[in-house]
């Protein structure tokens, strides 16, 4: 996956998500779109609003993203998301 942060110009933080269809399934596509939403929802909101909620995410997803399980991308996102807020 790619994560993207950038500045935003609003006041509170916006998360936007890419998982193209690579071949799998709808149901496939929305499963994981749910995970990563649900991991930036519990794991990453409420690091942005102590750190700085003014930041836009993009999370794009790659190929390889179908295949781990709940916990370990929600490791990948932790992880990715801990380094810009220094924690």
């Amino acid at each position: 996956m790619d994560v993207f942060l950038v500045p935003s110009a609003g006041a509170r933080p916006r998360v936007g998500f890419i998982v193209p269809l690579y071949g799998h399934s709808a149901v496939e596509r929305n499963r994981l779109r749910r995970r990563l939403r649900e991991i930036v929802r519990r794991e990453w909101l409420p690091l942005a609003w102590e750190c700085d909620p003014r930041v836009d995410v993009l999370i794009r997803a790659r190929e390889d993203a179908y295949g781990p399980t709940f916990k370990e991308l929600r490791a990948f996102v932790r992880q990715a998301m801990e380094r810009p807020c220094g924690a």
